[in-house]
């Protein structure tokens, strides 16, 4: 990389001359593409080509695994396993601690890779760093709390001793997706790394060189080289074999393939933590500060250009704020500054593909021939990339359309009015999913009371999606069709493990003693309990 390029790993002018040099027109330099993907497993010989969304250049050809790829990454990934669980808590601790430290130092490099990727406006990608940076040292610092052996209580007080030790699952496959490519391929897999297992990730094919800047950074801040293996390739080739080799398998996805992935599981007797789709519900209570509420709509909406899986896709507003609302979030949408930019001071980016335009046109053209109106945006924009579309804002739509139900994951809301607050929380739980959830209000102990009838895995009050994805201590997952398990918090590292009990008895046995009969020793036994029951033991 030449030291006068502010962006490391982009071309500095490039090669003087396209014709005889193709790789010239890549926006990434061919020496930085070729370190990052020589990570992935892959004996095939065959690659794909990888396109940015933002105006089509060419940024590499990702070489493509095998079923006896994806075999040999978990076999390397097996035996680097067995040395990395006797590497002390500590030392673990201290590669997440320096992963932090790296994440943060090299943000500049990993956001322009994000933003070149799936085509997002920067600071949106900076939620990535950000995450991975909070995760890592989350995980770093209660280590010990989460994984150290803890006593509990033995049956016979004094005379029991009883231990709860964590141990890891062993092997952990990690299918992630392309709408935030660098924290959802790392994220995951620090804790799992962190309670002395190994990965195979499988980063989705359209994001892969995020992903394998996360390796990299990895090996760089300690952890050895082999504890995370990469493959490459299309899921319905690679899940079954990922699954088939692994002990536990993430995924983060639809829920259509999520549940493909749990019928898998099940029928190998592994556990599997599925994070999937929404059709995500903000609420504008009567005494919301609607300043506050609109600009909190704005980001809940059109983040990611609508890419995220806690983004908001249904609107419920109170009819006495409704027009004073409504009118304060068409005019923060209208003013957006939309960009096909690798700097600084673009509201929303790109959709990701163009199957991914296909969809959210569809939705949009459906909702509007049914009777829906467009309040705000509602066009896709080529004069500004291939597949940007308006941050959209609809009115009227009905449960015929075919966004009133179906996840549109695009930069797209629908607006209803309320007027009673228990119909409000009625049509929010509507529908299948139960992922995140949303609510203004100016009472945080009345959205907390409203929170806790929305059936929603996470809610957050006068805060788009932030408050409870930001929170690491807190678990983050859906409920419903949804997902199964949650990432973050306690359970977002015990999942990865398992509970082991080692009781040892003293003195006394589980069986008659002293010549007593059986009864005599079922009478003692009664009594004790008797006992226990009376001094409050648990």
């Amino acid at each position: 990389m030449s030291a006068s390029n502010p962006h490391p790993g982009l071309h500095a002018g490039g090669p003087a001359d396209p014709e005889h040099d193709p790789r010239a027109s890549y926006a990434l330099e061919p020496a930085y593409v070729d370190n990052l993907t020589r990570r992935v497993v892959s004996t095939t010989g065959q690659t794909e080509p990888v396109r940015s969304p933002l105006a089509g250049q060419p940024l590499a050809h990702i070489p493509q695994s095998s079923a006896d790829d994806v075999a040999t990454a978990y076999e390397r990934a097996r035996v680097a396993q067995v040395a990395w669980a006797r590497t002390s808590l500590d030392d673990r601790a201290g590669c997440l601690l320096r992963l932090h430290d790296l994440v943060l130092d090299r943000q500049d490099e990993i956001l322009d890779l994000i933003v070149l990727e799936s085509g997002k406006a920067r600071k949106h990608a900076f939620d990535e760093p950000l995450h991975v940076a909070l995760t890592a040292r989350y995980y770093a610092r209660t280590a010990h709390e989460y994984l150290d052996t803890h006593r509990r209580l033995g049956v016979i007080p004094l005379l029991t001793r009883v231990e709860v030790n964590r141990v890891p699952k062993g092997v952990v496959g990690i299918i992630s997706p392309w709408n935030y490519p660098f924290t959802m391929a790392l994220c995951d897999g620090l804790p799992a790394l962190m309670a002395g297992n190994a990965v195979v990730a499988k980063p989705d094919a359209q994001t892969m060189l995020s992903a394998l800047l996360g390796a990299q950074l990895l090996e760089e801040a300690g952890f050895p080289a082999d504890v995370w293996q990469v493959v490459a390739g299309p899921g319905r080739e690679l899940g079954g074999p990922m699954i088939e080799h692994s002990d536990y398998v993430c995924f983060t996805g639809s829920t259509a393939t999520g549940r493909l992935i749990a019928q898998q599981c099940a029928e190998r007797l592994i556990g599997c933590s599925l994070e999937l789709g929404g059709k995500n519900p903000l609420l504008v209570l009567r005494d919301a500060d609607l300043e506050k509420a609109a600009e909190g709509a704005v980001r809940a909406s059109f983040s990611n250009a609508g890419q995220l899986c806690v983004s908001m896709e249904r609107m419920f507003v109170a009819d006495q704020v409704y027009d004073r609302f409504v009118d304060r979030f068409v005019a923060r949408t209208e003013a957006m500054t939309l960009g096909a930019s690798l700097e600084w001071g673009v509201d929303m980016g790109s959709l990701i593909s163009a199957a991914q335009l296909e969809t959210v046109q569809k939705h949009v053209d459906d909702a509007v021939a049914k009777g829906a109106r467009v309040l705000a945006g509602g066009r896709a924009r080529p004069d500004l990339g291939p597949y940007f579309f308006e941050p959209t804002i609809l009115e009227g739509v009905t449960p015929d359309m075919t966004c009133f139900g179906d996840e549109t994951f695009g930069p797209v809301i629908a607006l209803y009015r309320f007027h009673d607050e228990a119909d409000a929380i009625a049509r929010a739980n509507d529908g299948q999913y139960g992922l995140n959830a949303s609510i203004y209000t100016r009472d945080g102990a009345r959205g907390r009371a409203v929170a806790r009838q929305i059936k929603c895995g996470t809610v957050n009050i006068n805060e788009a999606f932030g408050a409870t994805f930001g929170s690491v201590d807190s678990p983050m997952g859906g409920m419903r069709e949804s997902g199964l398990g949650r990432r973050q918090g306690s359970e977002g590292i015990h999942r990865y493990t398992e509970s082991q009990a080692v009781a040892t008895q003293r003195l006394v046995r589980f069986a008659p003693m002293f010549g007593m009969s059986d009864q005599a020793y079922a009478t003692v036994m009664t009594a004790n309990l008797r006992l226990l029951k009376k001094l409050g033991r648990a």
